[in-house]
């Protein structure tokens, strides 16, 4: 996300899911800090008092934003809507003018005399729903949270900068009661505990106005775990309303999945600590409706369900963290000039969302099977899901000209594409790499290779990239970028499977009890509020061992009444069902109530697969080895 969006299995559920300043400024202002204060005991309905102090001014204007759009979301958010009550004043404590020229900008003229400026900061998840403030809304992993046990800080929710002085230091007091659990990465400089022990004050440095949006805080009724994996130090923040989840029952899945990680990144290294804020929203009418992840250079914001069982959260957890980790490599150690001096307002974007998204989200899925958390066939199945995916999406668009225009129509909405399609450029790629160098090497090198030659402070010109990269490997990219990448050429994987002795063909597969493949074996009749099950039930196993049959609408399952308000919940519980649970169904057929009771087996469906070549050869199968092994 960069704004990470993952596409659901449930039709309504979104999992979704990364600067500096050229100009210095220090001639508009005195070169102190930028203080800051959060005053999170003074909240009243849910808001958050702010207090800007950014020193005495040299100029007649100054131009005060909150951001129109943050790194990784490629989206408008106008964090700007959610401020109430803006307010300037003078060095005699005299309010002076401050105009709202647009959603998140205002000015203020008399400067020279601005001592700070105050103002209440509403939080996003309230209004994530049909009748919000309206316009486009932040995706939750983006939005911020203001509530007693819980406190989401995205800062730039809450804290925004004078233009010309992003490269100012910030200094960040959070005024807090002092029984929330606080974790944040940016760096604390003091603790004070106020004299009946209530509040605390915690002050925070940050370099920069972009170490402000690049570290954001939990607040609240916490648990929180921290562990080494190698020499990075992980610490893992868990807010579960309902209490069913905990640091301590994740850390083990965590900790495995980033140990993977590391050994298949090897001397990429380039942060020595990693932050996870995991936001569980419960059942209640303003929880969060956007699940998945933002990135952050160095932590990620994860949003889910607390309703989901163990085993499903801990699978989630691993198909999302493990994209925002594997962002330490591009953007933080690989980024162009877009990304390096980001503008809030009026930002620009690089062509290569292909290696931002799609290569990141192609070692999320490859790690896992080059480390033997999954074998080869479940590899497969999320590859050829992608292709599935994508073939939904507009195949014929040119992916560099999709993501330079990416807040623009038709473009916009082309965006889930990166998870899909750019994952499979990464994975031809990588094919085309392990084939002209016997093996040796792919995609992962030549991400180590660029970041030796640019790394976390040296952007490169975006323009430029491709020619560099098939500089640094074999002329046969070329062809490849400028017709399925830059060109809008449709992929032809099989060209590329060939060469590793596979084929795409018709196959026995395993699935859910909630799908065929990709595909929902559910439809809703929303004017009547009934879910049920589709024609495709039909060729589900399991379901169709069991006797269900199309158009039994579902009332209730294990005894759980299901509706429209309920069934994302419901359903995901029984996408985490496993062979060997007691199930039992109440269905509506053609008027009369059905119960249907059961023991889970493996569900299997005839669906897309890719299978080895009856005619492969021993060099594919060695090509095939050092493509998911290698």
């Amino acid at each position: 996300m960069n704004k990470h969006f993952l596409t659901a299995v449930f039709a309504g559920i979104v999992l979704s899911s990364c600067s500096t300043s050229k100009t210095t400024g220090n001639d508009l202002a005195t070169a102190t800090p930028i203080n800051t204060s959060l005053n999170l005991v003074a909240v009243q309905n849910d808001k958050v008092p702010v207090t800007i102090n950014p020193g005495r001014f040299t100029v007649p204007t100054v131009t005060y934003r909150l951001p129109r759009v943050v790194q990784g979301t490629y989206a408008v958010s106008d964090f700007g809507k959610y401020i109430d009550d803006f307010k300037a004043f003078d060095y005699n404590g005299n309010e002076i003018p401050a105009v709202k020229t647009d959603a998140n900008t205002w000015t203020i003229n008399n400067a020279k005399q601005l001592d700070k400026i105050t103002y209440l900061v509403n939080d996003t998840f309230d209004i994530e729903e049909v009748g919000g403030i309206g316009g486009e809304q932040p995706f939750s992993p983006s939005g911020t949270n203001i509530e007693p046990t819980n406190y989401v800080l995205n800062l730039h929710g809450f804290i925004g900068y004078f233009d010309a002085l992003k490269n100012n230091q910030y200094k960040l007091d959070v005024i807090a009661p002092a029984d929330l659990v606080r974790t944040s990465a940016l760096q604390n400089v003091e603790e004070k505990l106020s004299e009946d022990g209530k509040t605390v004050t915690t002050s925070y440095f940050a370099p920069r106005y972009f170490d402000i949006t690049d570290n954001p805080m939990f607040y609240g009724d916490l648990t929180v775990e921290t562990f080494n994996v190698g020499d990075i130090k992980i610490v893992l923040s868990v807010y579960s309303p309902g209490k069913k989840h905990s640091a301590a029952s994740l850390k083990e899945t965590i900790f495995k999945m980033m140990k993977a990680q590391k050994a298949f990144l090897g001397d990429i290294n380039s942060t020595p600590r990693y932050d996870i804020y995991l936001y569980l929203a419960g059942d209640n009418e303003d929880a969060p409706k956007g699940f998945g992840a933002l990135e952050h250079h160095t932590s990620t914001v994860v949003v889910l369900q607390d309703a989901m069982p163990e085993e499903a959260l801990a699978e989630s957890m691993i198909d999302v963290v493990s994209h925002e980790f594997f962002h330490i490599v591009t953007p933080l150690s690989v980024h162009s000039e877009d990304v390096h001096y980001f503008d809030y307002n009026n930002p620009t974007f690089s062509k290569h969302l292909w290696m931002y998204e799609g290569v990141t989200e192609y070692f999320a899925t490859l790690f896992q099977v080059n480390q033997g958390l999954v074998d080869e066939n479940e590899f497969f199945s999320k590859i050829i899901s992608k292709i599935q995916g994508s073939k939904n999406m507009d195949d014929a668009m040119s992916f560099t000209i999709m993501s330079e225009n990416v807040l623009k129509e038709p473009y916009k909405d082309q965006y889930l594409n990166v998870y899909q399609k750019g994952a499979l450029i990464g994975m031809c790629i990588d094919i085309i790499m392990r084939e002209e160098s016997n093996g040796n090497r792919g995609i992962l090198s030549l991400m180590k290779e660029l970041s030796n030659k640019y790394g976390k402070n040296k952007p490169f010109e975006d323009d430029k990239l491709i020619d560099e990269i098939v500089a640094m490997t074999y002329p046969s990219l070329r062809d490849f970028f400028d017709t399925h990448v830059i060109g809008d050429i449709p992929i032809n994987y099989t060209k590329y499977f060939d060469k590793v002795g596979l084929k795409m063909g018709e196959a026995r597969i395993e699935t859910s009890y909630v799908m065929n493949g990709t595909k929902l074996i559910f439809a809703a009749n929303p004017q009547e509020g009934k879910i049920f099950f589709s024609d495709l039930v039909k060729e589900n196993s399991f379901w169709n061992d069991l006797g269900v049959q199309p158009n039994d609408i579902i009332k209730s399952v294990n005894g759980k009444p299901f509706s429209m308000e309920n069934a994302n919940i419901i359903l995901q519980d029984m996408f985490s069902w496993k062979p060997g649970t007691d199930i039992s169904l109440v269905l509506e057929r053609e008027g009369k109530e059905v119960t249907v009771k059961g023991t889970t087996e493996q569900s299997y469906t005839m669906g897309e697969s890719l299978i080895e070549s009856p005619d492969a050869t021993e060099a594919q199968k060695k090509l095939r080895e050092a493509w998911l092994k290698g």
